[in-house]
């Protein structure tokens, strides 16, 4: 009995044309309906813009045992194939894969990765039927193959057929291809495995292996208590992948995986010493470089944030979510709460695993604050709606962004904090208790914000309605200073950078490019405007010499030295414009110590 035959669904992937950036793919389906529909996803979960994945797939054919049958397009994601109900139905199709993104898929003579949604065409009919996946292993490349589906028979290299329950899980479970490096670790007792493509001879893969252990032990210990409590975690092994290139740095979660993507510079190191440089030995791992590199502090960060997301995001998700509509956008506002709860814990669980040092913590969170603080959309759109809208506004950012709406990762990680903060002040516990007692009363599955203030309740026997109107509906600036003086934080400022002083968002480098202008800033009131290049300054005196090539916002101080009144030549349009511009007084972020160590030490240990 072949594969066809035994399953409804089966996919075979070919990566022989790996070289011209082609997948090749075989669908069959045992048992056709008359009238076929067939469908490719036009957005990912988890990543919330419509990405129109058909726009790569090209070459739909159609036949069954009595040869080639018409195939019609529906509309832009949709096909319809009229068919022989008695006969397996095979499609064949070719995907053009040139995205390094962990959104899409990727395929040359090094690598390949793909998920599902932008590769597998889905039959609404038979949705709810297991699905087989199987990828054949190319000929000429000595590739391994990684995912997190359930294999049925494959070889050692991984290569072979998979299975998954229905089209959900299918999907959820995209594939690493290639030759990378890997390494395994267990957290009471379940298999972890993490995959590193392109990885340089200096990455130190069991500094990574570790730490990503340590942090995966803290976030379990998080959700399920300690071991001894017998309580398991919803997946029976867990995949890391991790592609590395010269620039880029994202995430995206699955039900027992992840992709990511990373700058190589940003990856643990090892360091030789300088007798074993003489000796020939092999190198030692590094003791402090790694900790102390705020890359690799980031990368970190970002495995800790994708792996809380396999609890909050992938079971406990909004009620919006319990039915995947693949062929729209799926509205929720509350991704403040799955996308902003979960910034809020990625740094402050790398904390609790001893993966950085308080004032590390503190130095990140500050950058948090900053960054919220600095945007003047916070006073325009609350965080509910900026999750709503994260479909046409923060997955479209344009020059104007961040004076119209605020992020729901960075302001509801702030909402998360102040949520914690209040409750421990109180003396009920924690946000922790919170997230725990929402994951058993929404039996880790769909959930409401009805649910969240019912168990805030629960917790603190009080209701928090009016502090989550106005920070999550509302557009008030948080009471952050308070509320972190009251447990041991100093509030202190320090100097800006340059451009938040001038309200700007530049490129530098050769010239300076104005990306952004925020509203009320100094660049605003002269009248700069996003897309207008820096070119030139000079004083605003009758004895100033220039104007000066700029190359950065530094080198105003360089040529004008205090004064406050300068001439910007700027470049609009090919046409050269002088602005005047008064040079703001020097402005104040946001810096965080440790004022009070025991109280401090009450809520970050």
């Amino acid at each position: 009995m072949t594969m066809a035959e035994s399953v409804a669904i089966s996919f075979q992937v070919s990566l022989e044309r790996a070289r011209d950036h082609y997948f090749d793919v075989t669908l069959t389906i045992a048992e056709p309906r008359a009238t076929q529909i067939l469908e490719l996803p036009v957005w990912i979960p988890g990543s919330y813009l419509v990405r129109e994945f058909s726009r790569h797939l090209l070459g739909l054919r159609a036949e069954q045992k009595s040869g080639a049958i018409p195939v019609r397009q529906l509309d832009k994601a949709r096909w319809q194939v009229d068919c022989e109900t008695s006969q397996p139905l095979v499609l064949r199709y070719s995907v053009y894969a040139f995205d390094t993104s962990v959104r899409t898929a990727w395929l040359d003579d090094r690598r390949g990765f793909f998920n599902g949604t932008s590769l597998l065409l889905r039959s609404e009919s038979h949705a709810q039927l297991e699905h087989q996946l199987e990828v054949i292993e190319p000929s000429a490349l000595k590739w391994q193959l990684a995912t997190g589906m359930d294999p049925v028979r494959i070889n050692r290299r991984g290569f072979g057929r998979y299975r998954a329950d229905d089209y959900n899980a299918l999907v959820d479970c995209p594939v690493e291809l290639g030759d990378f490096w890997n390494g395994t670790f267990e957290v009471r007792g379940i298999p972890h495995k993490l995959v590193v493509s392109g990885a340089p001879d200096s990455f130190d893969g069991d500094r990574l292996l570790r730490d990503t252990q340590a942090i995966c032990k803290q976030e379990m210990d998080f959700w399920h208590g300690d071991a001894s409590a017998g309580q398991k975690p919803p997946f029976s092994s867990y995949l890391f992948m991790l592609n590395t290139v010269a620039e880029g740095y994202g995430g995206l979660e699955h039900r027992n995986s992840t992709a990511l993507i990373c700058g190589r510079k940003d990856l643990p190191r090892l360091t030789p010493a300088p007798a074993e440089l003489r000796t020939g030995t092999p190198p030692t791992h590094s003791v402090n470089a790694s900790r102390e590199q705020d890359g690799y502090t980031t990368l970190l960060g970002l495995i800790s944030h994708e792996y809380f997301h396999t609890w909050n995001v992938k079971r406990l998700r909004p009620s919006e979510f319990e039915t995947i509509r693949y062929q729209e956008e799926n509205y929720t506002s509350l991704l403040w709460f799955f996308e902003g709860f979960t910034s809020y814990y990625d740094d402050l669980l790398l904390l609790r695993a001893g993966r950085i040092e308080q004032a590390t913590y503190l130095k990140l969170l500050s950058k948090t604050i900053n960054q919220v603080l600095q945007t003047p959309g916070r006073l325009v759109q609350s965080v509910a709606q900026a999750s709503f809208d994260a479909w046409i506004k923060y997955y479209r950012p344009d020059e104007n962004t961040a004076n119209t709406t605020v992020s729901y990762y960075t302001k509801g990680a702030l909402v998360a904090l102040c949520l914690d903060l209040t409750i421990r002040a109180g003396g009920h516990g924690s946000l922790d208790d919170v997230m725990r007692k929402l994951w058993q009363r929404c039996v880790g599955g769909p959930m409401t914000e009805a649910d969240l203030r019912a168990v805030l309740l629960e917790i603190t026997g009080r209701r928090l309605d009016k502090e989550l109107n106005q920070w999550v509906h509302g557009m008030r600036d948080l009471p952050l200073k308070s509320l972190l003086e009251r447990h041991g934080i100093a509030w202190q400022h320090g100097p800006d950078q340059l451009a938040q002083q001038w309200g700007l968002r530049v490129k530098e480098g050769t010239g300076v490019q104005i990306q952004q202008v925020l509203y009320g800033g100094a660049a605003q009131l002269a009248g700069l405007a996003a897309g207008d290049e820096l070119l030139a300054v000079q004083a605003d005196s009758r004895n100033a010499s220039g104007p000066w090539r700029m190359n950065s916002l530094d080198d105003v101080a360089l040529y004008c030295g205090a004064v406050k009144k300068v001439i910007l030549t700027i470049v609009r349009d090919g046409q050269l414009r002088p602005i005047k511009f008064k040079r703001p007084q020097p402005g104040n972020a946001v810096r965080l110590g440790v004022a009070n160590a025991e109280k401090a030490r009450a809520w970050l240990g």
